[in-house]
């Protein structure tokens, strides 16, 4: 039987993968706690294992006293000088017991505590191969879909793929084969829960890395990517040999590599855009199939205004104001697009209100456009210093013209407010 249980627990060990002095810890807990159960919470125990005979040994320690009061911690001078001739009174006598007492209790109990090792054990197994593949793609079979999202099936263990995490329009059926990017590995109670995306960005980014060996060689570099799942997305790279094209290493021959990647998206349509260090012509190619006329930037808030000829601008803004979403998230900068007329208008519009401040005339009104101010309200909102290195204008000129341009949108903003008030009295 001791041999029996030895063999058990190199197999048990073996198969399972847990470490042996693990499951030697749960036996021996499983033998106290049963011990204890039938003979009293008050003993003072010590449980051990003997490798050679696979026998659990049981210790009951007792004090050795000349007078005996409790007879479940101390044992008399002649008892114990029975067991042991050469104790002495106050020493601590381990007494060994018969394991096999404890029959069906100890066995039952020994069986859970086990049980729960191994489960826990699996579980730590589980969390310590997976916790390191985060950021990766894992492959899956659908295993059920519930309320809280799709059960993917990854052999050793479970993974989850949430309702938010999921590309709208994507229907996926029990038994079906599944590709995800691991979005996070928690430690829980229960075992560790793997959380799937398939509408992260660096999904899109990952399946490129796979299809793609220049960037897996770090030939090709991806520089930034924007979705929107399911719909469109935008991926910039930029190529670290002269000599290779990034944007058709990621396309591939006949467009073979980015085709098997909008086949695993479903359809989902992919620009492939050159990054550059220069923004206005990393915005210029963000915003294709669109021609750009010109680009005004706003280095200081990070934004720009965007001109292309009129017969562009649906196709800059792109259907619901998709492609001039993504480019404006791909490059990182705020994106205003206009048409050249609008444009045109509002620099008229602009110049002429730069006419119209209190004792501006044609020449410094010319001076103010030319140092970047288009419109009365900018000179209303700048600083003395910033108009004087600017324009060149003394600082009591700059002063005045500031103070003009104040009082002038004042009085506007009075009059626009009035407005306002008569047309609710009438309404």
């Amino acid at each position: 039987m001791n041999l029996e249980l030895r063999r058990i627990i190199e197999q048990v060990s073996r198969e399972k993968g847990i470490d042996k002095e693990l499951l030697i810890s749960a036996i021996k807990d499983a033998v106290r706690s049963a011990a204890k159960k039938k003979l009293g919470p008050r003993l003072e125990l010590e449980v051990a294992y003997n490798e050679e005979t696979g026998e659990i040994e049981v210790f009951q320690y007792k004090e050795v006293v000349a007078e005996v009061r409790d007879p479940h911690r101390e044992i008399s001078l002649e008892e114990a000088r029975q067991l042991d001739p050469e104790c002495e009174e106050g020493d601590s006598l381990g007494i060994k017991m018969d394991a096999s007492t404890f029959g069906r209790i100890a066995a039952q109990s020994a069986k859970q505590v086990i049980m729960q090792r191994m489960k826990d054990a699996e579980r730590d197994l589980v969390y310590e191969d997976y916790k390191d593949r985060k950021g990766e793609i894992i492959n899956g079979i659908v295993q059920r879909l519930d309320h809280d999202g799709i059960i993917v099936n990854l052999g050793r263990t479970e993974a989850l793929l949430p309702p938010s995490e999921q590309v709208p329009r994507e229907i996926y059926h029990k038994g079906e084969r599944i590709r995800a990017y691991v979005l996070d590995v928690k430690r829980q109670t229960r075992g560790p829960q793997i959380i799937l995306s398939r509408t992260h960005p660096q999904f899109l980014v990952q399946l490129f890395e796979a299809e793609v060996p220049e960037i897996a060689e770090g030939i090709v570099q991806i520089m930034g990517c924007a979705r929107e799942p399911g719909s469109r997305a935008k991926i910039a790279v930029a190529s670290r040999d002269s000599d290779v094209d990034p944007v058709g290493a990621c396309v591939g021959l006949k467009g073979s590599r980015v085709q098997n990647i909008v086949q695993e998206l479903r359809g989902e349509k992919i620009d492939i855009i050159p990054w550059s260090p220069d923004v206005a012509k990393f915005a210029t190619s963000a915003l294709a199939p669109a021609e750009v006329s010109r680009i005004i930037l706003n280095k200081e808030n990070q934004s720009m205004e965007v001109i292309v000829p009129d017969d562009q601008l649906s196709l800059a803004i792109g259907k619901r104001g998709q492609n001039v979403r993504l480019a404006s998230r791909l490059v990182g900068w705020k994106i205003d697009v206009k048409t050249e007329s609008k444009y045109s208008k509002s620099l008229k519009e602009g110049y002429l209100s730069l006419l119209s401040i209190p004792g501006v005339g044609e020449i410094t009104a010319n001076l103010l456009h030319e140092a970047g101010y288009t419109s009365a309200r900018e000179v209303a909102e700048t600083a003395v210093e910033e108009l004087v290195q600017a324009t060149g204008l003394t600082e009591k000129k700059a002063a005045s013209i500031i103070a003009a341009a104040q009082e002038m949108m004042g009085q506007k903003a009075s009059e626009e407010a009035t407005e306002a008030v008569e047309e609710t009295a009438e309404a």
